[in-house]
């Protein structure tokens, strides 16, 4: 056993992602916390602590005010719940956009602070060399491409990318820049359906969609949306459970026992308990 409470030799490793291509689709989704990567884990080949916690979790209007100190708590807490899983962390907005040997130490950090094996990197050209620079470094990187949620301000808001012909070349070039620079795996976002197909043929290591194609190697979703934790969703999602609808259930009916003195019942009480095992009550000295 690690330090983080799981048997290196039985995670799925970077190799292992690698070898994908082409083959049985991977499996991946968000964690942010352990107890839902315990329920996550046996499914999943890729937990990705994605900056997407900023919204889902600390209710952010984007991923942009999502720092390292955030991903680096969520990715320790994802590791101490997940045993089988790769693990990838999100550097956060800010985090590898400087000098390379900054955005180098960013990354060793979250990889020797959480445990996790890999990093993921939104593949803005202006941060490729810094990505081929961990990646010569021995640092594991997952890019990232299409819509990139950290550029939000940029763009001006979430938008679809690939409709267009300039937007097409561009996300690939994307796709080839991060390519050259060495990552093992790319997400592809929200792009036009025959644009990710594209993507996925071009490529030469595994593609994972987010609204993009069936056609990927594999897909990704933030589990809280696939849950259905939330009111709205994005269009790409589909939902395969009512969380929100259980939860809220649960809490009326736990809200309505606290009002009519339901709940505890004697049978949730320590005291209760003693009495009917025959045990009698214990004298707690006064002072």
């Amino acid at each position: 056993m690690s330090a983080h409470g799981s048997a290196a030799e039985g995670r799925i490793t970077v190799r292992d992602i690698r070898q994908r291509k082409g083959g049985a689709p991977l499996v991946c989704l968000t964690a942010y916390t352990a107890p839902m990567a315990e329920l996550l884990d046996p499914f999943c080949d890729i937990l990705l602590v994605g900056d997407s916690v900023g919204m889902v979790v600390h209710g952010l209007p984007s991923t942009v005010g999502v720092t390292l100190d955030m991903m680096i708590l969520h990715g320790r807490a994802v590791m101490r719940g997940s045993r089988r899983a790769m693990v990838v962390v999100d550097l956060p907005f800010g985090s590898c956009e400087g000098a390379p040997e900054a955005a180098f130490a960013n990354a060793v950090r979250v990889l020797q602070e959480t445990g996790a094996h890999a990093v993921k990197i939104e593949c803005a050209p202006a941060v490729l060399g810094n990505v081929r620079y961990l990646v010569e470094r021995g640092v594991p990187v997952m890019g990232h491409v299409g819509l990139r949620p950290q550029a939000v301000l940029a763009e001006g808001g979430f938008r679809a990318r690939g409709r267009e012909a300039e937007e097409r070349l561009q996300v690939l070039s994307e796709m080839r820049g991060a390519i050259e620079a060495g990552v093992f795996a790319l997400v592809v976002e929200g792009v036009a359906e025959a644009l990710a197909s594209e993507i996925t043929t071009q490529c030469p290591v595994p593609t994972i969609g987010i609204g993009a194609s069936a056609a990927c190697d594999g897909q990704i979703l933030v589990t809280e949306d696939m849950l259905g934790l939330f009111e709205r969703s994005p269009r790409f999602v589909r939902r395969y459970g009512d969380l929100r609808g259980l939860v809220s259930s649960a809490v009326e009916r736990y809200a309505a026992d606290v009002a009519a003195r339901r709940f505890p019942g004697s049978g949730e009480t320590y005291f209760s308990a003693r009495r009917k095992l025959g045990v009698p009550p214990v004298d707690i000295p006064a002072g």
